[in-house]
């Protein structure tokens, strides 16, 4: 399995690591796989098929969901995860269906990292349509307990990562390009312990409409989905007592989110919920 491999300072590729031509070069053979179409060239709105994805974190939960469904409807899909190992098994699994995958290890709050990770995905699929920004964290203290350090861990993670892959994807997406932002219940209510969750994800959903307004007369989709609990590490590794009985498949999500990427270029969802019947943290 490829796996690109940045340089945590430079954002270049470290020894040994591939590069986007190689990367090409063993990609799956052309027969059965659908082609990315070339970059200048839009993609059809209602297939997924022979269209590039970008996807952070997407080494486990609704990342990997992500990915292999996009996967399984013939997207090409760029798996991108700081955990380089979780990304290429994601990869490997997608590339048991009909759209190629290939994993990148990335750290999304590394400005420099971003911009390698985006140069190295288009080079290696030949154009982008889409970016999934997914990758998320949390830190659930009281605000007496929580440190500065956390603070703007989670906050690097969260908001700045989509910020700088908005900021820096532009260069590289398709007529008809799309940016999606994972968002959670938590940027539209409140619960004790979670003041750096809550921050990052109100700050998540504002900068998706702010967005929005500023990039759709250039044609560029900016979508906010805003998902309630999962049945995803996210929650059972931190909460292992959790009835999980009140949470969604991560899968129902992905699914909400192909529906998004599959409308006409005349319509745009700028925000959408998906929750579980149960969910708890919503009325």
């Amino acid at each position: 399995m490829d796996v690109y491999d940045l340089d945590p300072v430079a954002g270049t590729p470290a020894a040994g690591a591939q590069t986007g031509a190689s990367l090409a070069n063993n990609s799956k053979s052309a027969a059965g796989t659908p082609a990315a179409r070339p970059r200048g060239e839009p993609a059809r709105y209602d297939t997924l098929e022979g269209r590039v994805v970008l996807v952070t974190g997407a080494g486990r939960g609704l990342g990997a969901a992500i990915c292999e469904t996009l996967a399984a409807e013939g997207a090409h899909v760029a798996a991108l995860d700081i955990d380089e190992s979780a990304a290429a098994s994601v990869a490997e699994r997608c590339n048991t269906g009909p759209g190629r995958a290939r994993a990148f290890k990335l750290d999304v709050g590394d400005e420099a990292q971003v911009r390698e990770a985006l140069r190295q995905v288009a080079s290696a699929f030949g154009r982008l349509d889409a970016v999934v920004n997914n990758a998320g964290i949390d830190v659930t203290v009281g605000i007496r307990e929580l440190s500065s350090a956390d603070w703007e861990r989670v906050i690097r993670t969260n908001l700045t990562g989509p910020f700088l892959m908005a900021k820096h994807c532009l260069e590289y997406l398709a007529p008809g390009g799309h940016i999606v932002n994972i968002a959670s219940t938590a940027a539209r209510r409140a619960w004790p312990n979670a003041s750096v969750y809550h921050a990052s994800k109100w700050g998540l959903l504002g900068l998706s409409h702010a967005l929005h307004a500023e990039l759709r007369g250039g044609g560029v989709k900016v979508t906010a989905l805003i998902a309630g609990g999962m049945r995803t590490p996210f929650l059972l590794d931190r909460f292992p007592d959790i009835d999980v009985g009140l949470l969604q498949d991560p899968m129902n999500v992905a699914r909400t989110l192909r529906f998004v990427l599959t409308q006409p270029p005349e319509t745009v969802i700028p925000e959408l919920m998906v929750l579980p019947m149960k969910e708890t943290s919503w009325p």
